[in-house]
C-alpha cells in the first residue's frame, strides 16, 4: 500500500527523527527508519518533540565524563542507547521504540555494506549491533517504571544501572585498544571492513 504524496510530504516536514542523533532529516533517515516513521506518526512527532532533551543529557554526561568516553562499544555508548529508549518509553510503547531500535541497526548494517561510518565515526559490526539491540532490550524492560521518573532520575538510574553491570560493553583492555575474550589486542586487519569481528561482549561493570 503506497501512502499519497501529499501525505508523504507533510511526514517529510514533520520527522526529522533519530533516536540517538541530535538532529537527523526524514532525507537522510535509512528506508527502515523511513517505514518506522511513516507508520507511526505520532510516535514519530512525540520522538521529535523530545528529542533535545535526551541529547541534552547525553551531552551532559559526556561532558562531565561520568562514565567512559568511548562513544562506540564503551560505557558512554552504552548509556546513550539506553538512556535513549528508558526516556523515551515514557512517551512512546516500549513495543514501538523496540522495532525503531531493530530499524536503526538494519541500517547501520546497511550503512556497513556501503561502507559508510555510524554515528559514532565508526564501521558498524555485529557485536556493536548486538549491544546496541540488548541494552535497548534493557531500557525498554524499565518503561512501566521510568513514566513516574523525572528526567534527572532516569539518568542517574541509567548510570547506576552502567556502574553495577547491568548493561553491555565491548571489551578494551586499558588502553582502550579492542581485545578479543582472551584479553588479546585484535589486530587492526581483522576489525576493518569485516561484518563478523572476534571483539569479546562483557558487561559494564568490567
Amino acid at each position: 500500500m503506497k501512502l499519497p504524496y501529499f501525505l508523504l510530504y507533510i511526514l517529510a516536514s514533520l520527522l526529522p527523527i533519530s533516536i540517538l542523533a541530535q538532529t537527523k532529516s526524514f532525507h537522510n533517515l535509512s528506508k527502515y527508519e523511513k517505514y518506522w516513521a511513516i507508520w507511526h506518526p505520532f510516535a514519530s512527532v512525540k520522538l521529535k518533540n523530545h528529542q533535545a532533551e535526551m541529547y541534552a543529557v547525553y551531552k551532559e554526561v559526556k561532558q562531565q565524563k561520568q562514565l567512559d568516553t568511548f562513544e562506540n562499544g564503551g560505557k558512554l555508548d552504552a548509556f546513550r542507547h539506553t538512556f535513549a529508549m528508558a526516556y523515551f518509553s515514557k512517551f512512546v510503547k516500549a513495543k514501538k521504540l523496540r522495532k525503531l531500535g531493530r530499524a536503526h541497526e538494519k541500517a547501520n548494517y546497511q550503512q556497513f555494506l556501503n561502507h559508510l561510518l555510524d554515528e559514532d565515526g565508526e564501521l558498524s559490526d555485529s557485536l556493536s549491533s548486538v549491544m546496541d539491540l540488548k541494552n535497548n532490550d534493557i531500557a525498554l524492560s524499565l518503561a512501566n517504571e521510568v513514566k513516574k521518573l523525572s528526567v534527572e532520575e532516569i539518568k542517574q538510574k541509567i548510570i547506576g544501572l552502567i556502574k553495577a553491570g547491568c548493561v553491555f560493553i565491548i571489551k578494551r583492555n586499558a588502553q582502550g585498544l579492542y581485545v578479543n575474550c582472551n584479553n588479546q589486542i585484535i589486530p587492526s586487519e581483522k576489525l576493518k571492513g569485516i561484518w563478523n569481528v572476534p571483539k569479546c561482549l562483557i558487561k559494564s561493570d568490567n
